[in-house]
């Protein structure tokens, strides 16, 4: 008989540790700031709680900056956000916890999951990811949500040029001063994209989606700051200051300065994630 190896990557316990304790604040009079820690010090219970599992998409994206194309990745939320929770603390705080959008279990559901994983009759998913050169040299690690290439300052202007190619022609260059270029997967296309004005895609999808961050003047070039990449075609950025490319988060990044030339593709291995019911028909 055949025996498997899984291998677990959990939150760490201190995530949501602080200085300032909710337990050692005035109890007569609770203030938002005791409502919040005792909050953050509800959600630390609930991760020890579940330290045989992950955390939540935040920890299966450092996951996957790891992990090839040939071991297929099971997401378990370990602290999903609940909805009366959420209603009765949304004048307070904001009360969601962990959206799991990539992650096929929870704590509840897990044991079922992995029982039909191993049955054979849950199939991983093949999710697109990122792949990044600056000046002809691959980075190491491949982005399963999006990557955003700016200024190190947030106040600062980034001073960019790009433009798309297909299999033998560029298309006319675009020049931006604006707050950097966002860009996507499928997967991470209802995340940080989404919540600045891009679409949805397919999680299926292999092409990737595009924006340049509060472009500055764009004129006659505004529909071009916004767009896709084609999975067969490339995005070739010419970078004009100093900068950073940072990979799914904070996390990971690569510095980048004035005169790099930055390729970005969908040329990465794919990642083997088994997904959530829901997304499976999308």
């Amino acid at each position: 008989m055949s025996r498997s190896k899984v291998l677990l990557l959990t939150k760490p316990f201190d995530v949501y540790r602080s200085r300032l304790q909710a337990n050692s604040l005035p109890s007569i009079s609770p203030s938002p700031v005791h409502q919040v820690l005792s909050n953050l010090e509800n959600r630390k219970q609930v991760h020890n709680k579940t330290i045989k599992l992950f955390g939540g998409d935040g920890t299966l994206l450092r996951a996957s900056h790891y992990m090839d194309d040939s071991i297929p990745v099971l997401g378990v939320n370990s602290d999903p956000t609940q909805p009366e929770e959420v209603e009765e603390k949304n004048d307070e705080f904001d009360a969601t916890r962990s959206t799991g959008y990539l992650c096929a279990a929870t704590a509840e559901s897990f044991e079922q999951v992995l029982t039909d994983i191993l049955d054979n009759t849950r199939k991983p998913s093949e999710l697109s990811r990122i792949a990044v050169t600056v000046n002809n040299r691959p980075l190491p690690t491949h982005a399963l949500n999006d990557i955003l290439i700016a200024h190190p300052c947030p106040a600062a202007v980034s001073r960019f040029s790009f433009r798309i190619r297909d299999s033998e022609t560029y298309s006319t260059p675009v020049n931006s001063r604006s707050s950097g270029l966002r860009v996507c997967t499928a997967a991470g296309s209802t995340a940080a994209m989404l919540s600045a004005g891009g679409f949805p895609m397919p999680i299926s999808s292999k092409d990737l989606q595009y924006m340049v961050r509060e472009p500055i003047l764009p004129g006659a070039s505004a529909h071009l700051m916004h767009g896709s990449v084609k999975s067969s075609n490339s995005m070739h950025i010419f970078w004009s200051c100093k900068g950073y490319i940072y990979i799914d988060g904070c996390h990971a990044f690569h510095p980048v300065v004035q005169g790099d030339a930055i390729e970005v593709s969908a040329k990465a291995p794919i990642l083997k994630v088994f997904l959530p019911s829901h997304l499976l028909c999308t």
